[in-house]
């Protein structure tokens, strides 16, 4: 849990300083007027920030740099509503569960926690958690002309739905993009991939191992959050359907194509070892310069940029998911959201979806991106009208050739909310599925056997 000890500055940006106003001297005043205009674009909507005022509740994220620059802002927060806000830090690989078992409980430790979007199905069918809907439209509590619910990205807000009823709202999120080396692919005269075939013609024409460096890698390590990540959608642009005549259908001749074409490019064209990369692995070995390729988040990007590390800035480029043969992109879309647990009394209640709220708003994420003082910078804000901010697509092209275009060009065109099946069993079902992909890309198994094996030990988790 971060410490949150008062500072000159901190102090000075606390309610609790106003008590202060009359023993003090013009410098504090100064002090006090900033505050003011800090808190200004917040005050113009049209709610009492301080109706729960007293209240305090504890909010679970994990370690991660977007949420810490929210951290940073909590002081202003308590300023403008009075409520205190306890955040508790959860290592990613842990805070699903931990979260699960406080809604089964029903404790109400986690007024709010950062959610996976997977997991809104599992919440929703329990009723851990309260639909968002009662609060936007509570009048006392949201001021639609200001919030402005649509100016969040959209697709974001469908991963968080369930039945047309928003459950968690978008913090944070990511999209995969096609992530290569510029000045690789000029030399050989290639271009990024339009489509998945030539994704595999550029890695093989880029594949030198004998020079340390490899075509592509994907996402290899089992995990529904990691190979499980990207090949749904590999699935989905082989013209795969989750949910065939109704049925939760993971093999078959499209399932069977797509991760052909998975193993095929992991075993001829990626180092050995990516068959246990996650992420960071594969972002670190690209920044290094052994790596000519990757499709990912498009949130790595701030790593292979660090200047601490990185021996290829000024060389990346950017461009949306190769359709597959179905004539689909489908990006991997996902995004940190915050729900409110049923568990909660009333005020806190309230106090939680007043957290969220600002955490959501146009100014918070601006707060905490762009505008933010300290040097890390956010790349998933959840707005359309930040990302089309000039400050902030300057900020974020730094990453490097066509980001923004790419990102959003995946965001608002290549998303596909179904990329992975949203069911009540999906932990379960999707480790099931970490595990078949990953004995077919060891050669434990066939293919085939690999996703009828899959198929049926899943058949059981559907039927209860």
């Amino acid at each position: 849990m971060p410490s949150f000890t008062p500072t000159r500055r901190t102090l000075l940006k606390t309610g609790t300083a106003a008590a202060a106003f009359a023993t003090v001297g013009p410098a504090f005043l100064r002090q006090a007027a900033a505050q003011d205009v800090d808190l200004a674009p917040y005050k113009s909507a049209q709610i009492d920030w301080q109706q729960v005022s007293g209240e305090t509740i504890t909010v679970a994220v994990i370690p991660a740099s977007y949420f810490e620059n929210l951290i940073t802002l909590a002081p202003q927060f308590k300023a403008l509503t009075g409520i205190d806000v306890r955040f508790e830090k959860i290592p990613p690989a842990q805070i699903r569960q931990k979260s699960v078992i406080d809604l089964t409980s029903k404790t109400g430790t986690y007024a709010t926690h950062a959610a996976d979007p997977m997991y809104y199905a599992l919440y929703a069918a329990n009723k851990w958690v309260e639909p968002l809907d009662t609060y936007l439209a509570d009048k006392s509590l949201t001021d639609p002309a200001w919030f402005k619910l649509d100016d969040i990205i959209p697709a974001w807000r469908s991963a968080n739905g369930i039945d047309g009823k928003l459950y968690g709202m978008p913090y944070d999120g990511e999209v995969t993009i096609q992530v290569y080396r510029k000045d690789l692919y000029d030399a050989k005269g290639l271009k990024p991939a339009d489509t998945l075939e030539a994704y595999m013609s550029n890695a093989a024409a880029l594949n030198t191992p004998n020079d340390r460096v490899w075509g592509a890698a994907l996402r290899g390590v089992a995990g529904a959050g990691q190979n499980m990540y990207i090949y749904p959608s590999i699935f989905r642009e082989f013209g795969g359907d989750w949910m065939k005549g109704g049925k939760l259908t993971v093999n078959g001749p499209e399932a069977e194509a797509a991760l052909a074409w998975y193993v095929d490019i992991m075993k001829k064209y990626a180092p050995t070892a990516a068959a246990n990369w996650n992420w960071p692995d594969i972002a670190d070995a690209f920044s290094q310069g052994t790596v000519a390729s990757y499709i990912d988040a498009h949130s790595s990007a701030s790593v292979i940029n660090n200047p601490e590390k990185s021996k290829i800035i000024g060389k990346v480029a950017y461009a949306r998911w190769p359709k597959g043969p179905s004539g689909k992109r489908t990006t991997s879309i996902w995004n940190w959201g915050f729900p409110i647990n049923s568990a909660l009394p009333e005020k806190k209640r309230k106090a939680t979806w007043l957290f969220i709220q600002w955490a959501a708003s146009a100014e918070t994420q601006a707060r905490t991106a762009h505008k933010f003082a300290g040097p890390t910078k956010r790349s998933g804000v959840n707005r359309t009208s930040v990302w089309k901010d000039p400050d902030y697509i300057k900020l974020m092209n730094g990453f490097g050739e066509n980001f923004v275009a790419a990102t959003m060009g995946a965001l608002q065109e290549d998303t596909d909310v179904d990329w992975r099946p949203r069911v009540p069993q999906w932990p379960a079902i999707g480790d099931t599925m970490a595990t078949a992909i990953q004995s077919a890309l060891s050669g434990q198994a066939t293919i085939k056997a690999a996703l009828d094996d899959a198929q049926r030990r899943i058949e059981p988790m559907m039927r209860g």
